[in-house]
């Protein structure tokens, strides 16, 4: 059973910068893709940065390209998202996810909450002004 959990949440100021980790168990997958949703107050979940195994290669959304970074630990079971210049529009819950068998998507990553089959049960994230 995959299991998924966060860490490194918390309450922050406009322009701090946290860490968010998730640690990873159970994966059975050779090609996998991890990373962030969030969900804010009244608003669809987004999705925010993927990293896929193999290659590396990673996906931002437009709204935290240029401020936040994702990457992989050491340990396969590791990944983050390091978070830079927070804003107060970042408050959100970050939920960590991750999907395997990735040549379904045709060399694209997947970005969708459906495409994704691994969920964590979330960190909320506050940044005040």
């Amino acid at each position: 059973e995959v299991q998924l959990v966060e860490s490194g949440g918390g309450s922050v100021q406009a322009g701090g910068s946290p860490r968010l980790s998730c640690a990873a168990s159970g994966f059975t997958f050779d090609d996998y893709a991890i990373g962030w949703f969030r969900r804010a107050p009244g608003k669809e979940q987004e999705g925010v940065s993927f990293i896929s195994s193999g290659n590396g290669s990673t996906y931002y959304a437009d709204s935290v390209k240029g401020r936040f970074t994702i990457s992989s630990g050491n340990a396969k079971n590791t990944m983050y998202l390091q978070m830079n210049s927070l804003k107060p529009e970042d408050t959100a819950v970050y939920y960590c996810a991750a999907t395997g068998t990735l040549i379904r998507f045709g060399g694209r990553m997947p970005a969708e909450a459906l495409e994704y089959d691994h969920w964590g049960q979330g960190t909320q994230v506050t940044v005040s002004s």
